[in-house]
Parts: structure tokens; C-alpha cells; sequence
């Protein structure tokens, strides 16, 4: 038995697959765009600071997380995909940097920090580290902490200026806003 050809159902279908795949594009293009920004807005930062390395790293719950995004020195190795050390990162930390808490440590070696964190910074080769937060855009009513901009400089010890701290907080508010234009 053959299905007798009906151009009206046919060109229905062919309506409803072209809209499927031009949704699929159109994600694909925000998220590529999304990418970009990111990946732009992180070498511009180290580019700026002159650091070793610059990293994006996300949380996806209960501060667990992952370094999502680099940008690298070409001395440096790469820690794309690398979780941090859950059990250094707590609660209390989280609500000081949901608070918009800068950490600039100017020398690992004597910073006051948990042993746990300075052997994960040492491992990474860092000497100084300058950590921001990454917060829902400003125009968001949502209030959480979702992510962390990090500088390491990994040659020397290094005192952090104004600048810095500033330049910083302007990629960790392109990183919010380019992530909430991305989820809407």
C-alpha cells in the first residue's frame, strides 16, 4: 500500500525542519559569539597585566567548578579542564566573594592562606595571584556568585596596583554581561 503524496504536509514538514535547524544555527552562532568575547576579553587582560596566565574558572554547583576558559604565556602549561581544590573553597569564601572581594596576593609564600590553597597555587607554578568575582550583570535581578577571573603571575613575586584590580573587575563585568546575553 502506497501513501498517496500531499504537497500541503510535505511542505508543512519542510517548514517545521528548516525552523529546527535554523534554531540549532542560531544557537550555535550566540554560543561561538559567547566563545569569543570570552576568549577576547581574557587575552586582552593578560595581555594588559602582563601576567603568565589568565583563567575563567566556572562554578556548576556547591563551588565545584572548572577552568573553562585560558589565556596562556607560551612558557606556561595549560590548566583548561582542571578543577581547584574543593575543600579549600567553602561557604565562607563564597559569601566574601559574592560580596565583590578582590584577593590580591602579592607572594604566595607569605600570604596568609590555607596551606591547601598555597599548594595548589604552587603547583600551578604561581607566585602571585589577583582573584575577582564574576557576578550576574548588574541589570540581573539574580545575586550569586558563578564564577572567578584569576591573573597568575608565575615569574616572580608581584604587588598588584590600582590598575590591576581595575582592569580585573572590567573583564570579570564584560565576562557577566557577555554570559547573561548568552542564557537570554
Amino acid at each position: 500500500m502506497s501513501i498517496p503524496f500531499n504537497p500541503d504536509i510535505h511542505l508543512r514538514k519542510n517548514k517545521s525542519e528548516v525552523a529546527g535547524i535554523q534554531a540549532i544555527a542560531r544557537r550555535l552562532h550566540q554560543k561561538l559569539q559567547h566563545d569569543q568575547v570570552v576568549q577576547n576579553t581574557t587575552d586582552d587582560i593578560r595581555d594588559f597585566l602582563q601576567v603568565d596566565r589568565v583563567v575563567l574558572y566556572y562554578f556548576y554547583s556547591k563551588w565545584e567548578g572548572q577552568v573553562t576558559f585560558e589565556s596562556l604565556s607560551s612558557h606556561q602549561f595549560s590548566i583548561l579542564g582542571s578543577t581547584g581544590p574543593d575543600q579549600c573553597f567553602n561557604d565562607e569564601y563564597a559569601a566574601l566573594y559574592l560580596d565583590g572581594r578582590v584577593r590580591a596576593i602579592a607572594d604566595i609564600k607569605t600570604a596568609s592562606i590555607a596551606p591547601c590553597h598555597r599548594d595548589f597555587l604552587r603547583h600551578l607554578q604561581v607566585q602571585a595571584n589577583l582573584v575577582v568575582p564574576i557576578l550576574p550583570d548588574k541589570g540581573s535581578a539574580q545575586k550569586e556568585l558563578w564564577g572567578l577571573l584569576a591573573a597568575h603571575h608565575c615569574q616572580s613575586t608581584r604587588s598588584w596596583s590600582a590598575n590591576d584590580i581595575e582592569r580585573m573587575q572590567q573583564g570579570a563585568e564584560v565576562l557577566a554581561t557577555a554570559s547573561s546575553v548568552k542564557a537570554g
